[in-house]
């Protein structure tokens, strides 16, 4: 699903137009979904107050109370302005509204209202819906009936949902958080996520959805050029039925190079994280002082014993039996615990440099390559993944922490392209850049991966992907991203996530399969989980 700007969104509708659906259809449709939407999510809310402004927002807004109305919610309707400055759809949206209820359902605000007698119609209602400015908006917010509604509202300790995006957010904002900005708990918008939607936090909870609804655009009508897609998209790849004539050799042998002395979880958490995902097979190569440790995580997990150099790394002399280590194998995963002591990260260059096989490269692995040597990681038609944080970014181009997490964009699409690889730069909304130039942004994660061992989880779950996927690379890899960071949603709503380990995330790794995006209404969730119904 692609990504658009404020201005994308209008030309995509324009097209729709143009294509014989009215923009007044279009309105109906999005006021429809958001009416859905409040049913299901807040069954209990007996009343509720729009909060609608001028524009097509407020249409949608207007509509959305008709419909409400007509399902027996008791609903009103405070429009932040006068009746008589409406045109267009908006307007007919308001007639359609008056003609349908009694009269007194709206009430106009006007600028010069105080915040005491907004707050006090406020507390008459059990959802709050804010369709006061939509994708059009342009800041600051000035003065006047609109900021009053704001303040209002954030005084409240209501449910508040909002139509489009938080009333205040410029939709092309890639800013995290916006001072100025109405409060919300939900988001329903349209057609496509734009920009503020997948950078920005803009509900009140971490888990709080944002959801888009179809309205009849088209596909074709959808055109961007900013090169951004969303992953979840690609998790598509999973819900493909296994044929029931499978075996494991269908499926992909992995194997995970990785350990050293005193560190043998995260090749042990990579492997199984393999397991989980799909893979066929997986084999975890590690110094023999750790095959015993290794190979207890799980009876299905293969172990071979690499020979050990200087401080329990592994040694150069396991390229020696290279061909043997990696005969029959799919993917690559090399990195987890691999340590850089010794002679660890020759190694790790050398194992890269000699095998054509696709490989997953990450922690040790990555930190064996700083800027000077950054070059040798090259795809050139081959399959390379690499998965630094901002730390193991910095090291591989030379720059502070604070300038990669300054352009994450920019930077990860340039090294993407530059390397011919597909970079995961991990973080705040984790983006997978390809050879092309596009990118897809992960709206999945919370706080409880900021813990050791989850990056060797996510290795696993790409490395297995790749193996069962060979054909959609770059879907296998966003489509990893995505599971990795829904299994980690479903792990901290299941427990406190501070308390959420990196194993406690793979055992949710079934509930994140098994997740559909699309609920039973046509709404896609692209942030937030839908727990409300009972996942097939």
């Amino acid at each position: 699903m692609k990504v658009l700007t404020a201005a994308e969104m209008g030309a995509a509708d324009r097209r729709t137009g143009e294509g014989g659906v009215p923009l007044q259809d279009l309105m109906e449709n999005a006021g429809g979904a958001v009416a859905t939407f409040c049913l299901r999510r807040y069954p209990d809310a007996a009343r509720v107050l729009v909060l609608c402004g001028k524009g097509n927002n407020g249409g949608d807004g207007f509509t959305a109370a008709r419909i409400l109305a007509g399902e027996g919610v008791g609903v009103r309707v405070l429009l932040a302005g006068l009746k008589a400055g409406l045109e267009g759809e908006a307007a007919e949206a308001l007639r359609r509204l008056e003609e349908a209820t009694e009269d007194g359902v709206v009430e106009e605000i006007s600028d010069d209202v105080p915040q005491a007698d907004v707050v006090e119609l406020l507390e008459e209602a059990d959802l709050l819906i804010d369709a006061v400015f939509g994708t059009g908006f342009k800041g600051p917010m000035r003065p006047g009936a609109a900021a009053t509604l704001r303040d209002a509202v954030a005084a409240m300790d209501v449910p508040v949902l909002a139509i489009d995006l938080p009333s205040g957010w410029d939709a092309d904002s890639y800013s995290q958080t916006v001072a100025g900005t109405f409060r919300a708990d939900a988001v329903v918008t349209f057609t496509a996520p734009k920009i503020a939607h997948i950078f920005g936090h803009l509900t009140a909870a971490v888990f709080g959805p944002v959801v888009v609804g179809g309205i009849g655009s088209p596909e074709d009508a959808i055109q961007s050029d900013l090169g951004i897609t969303w992953t979840g998209s690609s998790k598509s790849l999973t819900e493909r039925k296994r044929p029931i004539d499978s075996n494991k050799g269908k499926f992909g042998h992995v194997l995970v190079v990785g350990g050293s002395y005193g560190v043998s979880g995260a090749p042990s958490m990579a492997s199984l994280a393999c397991l989980r995902a799909g893979a066929g097979l997986v084999t975890a190569a590690v110094p023999r002082e750790l095959v015993a440790a290794v190979g207890g995580i799980a009876p299905e997990l293969m172990v071979r014993g690499l020979d050990s150099g200087d401080e329990g790394s592994v040694s150069l002399q396991n390229l020696d039996n290279l061909e043997a280590l990696l005969q029959g194998i799919k993917v690559l995963a090399v990195g987890p615990g691999l340590s850089t002591k010794g002679e660890a990260s020759e190694f790790a260059r050398e194992l890269i440099a000699r095998t054509s096989l696709p490989v997953v490269i990450d922690a040790d692995a990555l930190n064996a390559y700083d800027h000077t040597r950054a070059r040798e990681l090259s795809g050139h038609g081959r399959t390379m993944v690499l998965t630094p944080h901002p730390g193991e970014m910095a090291r591989l181009t030379g720059l502070t922490v604070k300038q990669v997490e300054a352009d994450r964009l920019g930077l990860a699409r340039q090294f993407a392209r530059e390397h011919e690889l597909i970079l995961v730069l991990k973080g705040w909304r984790t983006l997978i850049a390809h050879p092309d130039g596009r990118i897809a942004v992960n709206t999945t994660g919370n706080p409880a991966l900021a813990k050791g061992g989850s990056g060797d989880i996510l290795t696993g779950i790409v490395a297995a992907m790749l193996a069962q996927h060979p054909d959609n690379v770059a879907e296998a890899v966003e489509a990893a991203v995505y599971l990795h960071g829904l299994a980690a949603d479903f792990a901290a709503h299941a427990m406190d996530e501070k308390t959420v380990l990196a194993s406690d995330v793979l055992e949710h790794l079934s509930d994140a399969f098994r997740y559909r995006i699309e609920d039973e209404d046509g709404l896609r969730w692209i942030c937030g989980l839908r727990l409300e119904q009972e996942q097939e």
